[in-house]
């Protein structure tokens, strides 16, 4: 991984945000991914797309037992 001149890991994208909350939300992250994601996530960015991948997982399932009773 890159790291800007001053020694410091470079943040997270958003694309590993969203890979690393939803790793966290089946409990599948290693020791050493979370080490790496601790000095590299925003923690205001993961606590949003917590929020809006639990929103998008209780749409699917809405979306899904419509389709299944209708």
């Amino acid at each position: 991984m890159s790291q800007p001149s001053g020694g410091r890991p470079s943040r997270a994208t958003l694309l590993e945000t969203a890979k690393a909350v939803a790793a966290s939300f089946f409990g599948v992250r290693g020791g050493q991914a979370h080490e790496r994601d601790m000095n590299r996530l925003n923690p205001v960015a993961v606590v949003a797309m917590g929020v809006a991948l639990a929103a998008a997982f209780v749409a699917t399932l809405l979306i899904i037992v419509r389709l299944v009773v209708a």
